[in-house]
């Protein structure tokens, strides 16, 4: 067998890049329109200063990327300076740093102060992309790097922009003791439908999300190993969590703070349009189901015995490093499932439950 080397994303059907960019924007227009009518002016300036950061420094270092050899500074400015630099820059350069600046805005609650904003965006876009080569090149997803930077940079003032946007006490995740949620704080209705929750804007309304995940599945547009994976692995593991601490509360309603792990916080939209990303996942069928389950243990690690609340982006980034290593293992391999990988796999989960049971139970380590 012959590998090739390619850039990503790796297409094994007759679907353009374009299209599927364009299947992206139009899976998240739903859930940004909610957060643009709900949270008004709040939401909407960090719409705008998201997309025209990325969009500007995409152009900005594109241009050095690709710069014509032997072309001056200076004829830039001419006409046909212009016409040369252009002629690298396609329209896949404006679909994928848009997608990215509308996922980053979603990561981010309303309310945010915009040098945040800016800063985040700026940092996303070149640190998490534009500095491994642009388009295709990049090992992380840029939004989660620019959401990760902020939570660690300006941690206060996000959660500040948390509370004071809708005028709330907490988000359904700041009530949260590990993997205890306070149940009586919110109502399920509401974190399924995006109801006076706070938190970021993709942590609104469920249905939306789960809609543009199903045009992207129909489409074709999204790989539903990894949404699953992630999904089944983090709902596997919070529940194992949820009925360990019974040992410590024996009357602890275990269905219903299961299903508020599940729907508080941003595990939905992560699983639908951050997981899914091609370029920053492998290739191979078990590749995309072990970066998924990988992801959602990490997720679950982290609300259980992390010091922050949600884990999300911080998986994601981690899965992300991983990606290489699992193409390498999997390259020249046939592209099917294995007894001997459903083994390591279920080993894994396994594994992450027992250490999870044993903290929430305050065991031996």
């Amino acid at each position: 067998m012959k590998l090739v080397p390619q850039s990503a994303p790796y297409i094994r059907k007759k679907v353009s890049v374009s299209r599927m960019m364009l299947d992206v924007i139009i899976a998240l227009l739903p859930i940004s329109l909610f957060a643009m009518i709900y949270y008004k002016w709040d939401s909407i300036y960090v719409f705008i200063i998201s997309i025209l950061t990325m969009l500007f420094f995409e152009l900005l270092i594109n241009m050095f990327i690709k710069w014509p050899k032997g072309m001056k500074f200076k004829e830039l400015f001419s006409k046909d300076g212009f016409n040369k630099v252009k002629e690298g820059y396609t329209i896949n350069n404006i679909l994928a740093p848009l997608i990215s600046s509308m996922i980053f805005a979603l990561i981010m609650p309303a309310g945010s102060r915009p040098f945040i904003v800016f800063v985040g965006a700026a940092f996303g876009i070149i640190i998490g992309k534009m500095v491994f080569g642009g388009l295709g090149s990049n090992i992380f997803n840029p939004a989660a790097v620019g959401r990760v930077f902020t939570m660690i940079c300006f941690g206060s003032d996000i959660g500040k922009a948390n509370v004071e946007c809708i005028n709330a006490g907490a988000t359904p995740l700041g009530t949260a003791n590990g993997v205890v949620m306070d149940t009586q704080a919110f109502k399920l209705i509401d974190l399924f439908t995006g109801n006076d929750i706070g938190g970021t804007m993709g942590e609104g309304c469920k249905i939306l999300i789960i809609l543009g995940g199903l045009y992207l599945f129909a489409r074709r547009s999204a790989d539903i190993r990894s949404t699953l994976s992630y999904l089944l692995s983090f709902m596997l593991v919070m529940f194992v969590a949820s009925v360990s601490y019974l040992k410590v509360d024996s009357d602890f309603n275990v269905f219903k703070n299961w299903l508020y792990q599940i729907l508080a916080g941003g595990v939905i939209f992560a699983a639908v349009f951050m997981i899914t990303d091609p370029v920053t996942s492998p290739t191979s069928k078990f590749g995309r189901v072990l970066f998924g389950c990988t992801a959602g243990m990490i997720t679950a690690l982290i609300r259980v015995v992390g010091s922050y609340p949600e884990g999300a982006a911080f998986s994601i980034l981690i899965v992300n490093m991983l990606a290489p290593t699992i193409d390498h293992f999997m390259r020249g391999k046939p592209n099917t499932y294995t007894w001997k990988q459903c083994v390591f796999l279920s080993c894994a989960l396994i594994l992450v439950c027992v250490i999870v049971s044993n903290q929430v139970m305050g065991g031996w380590f």
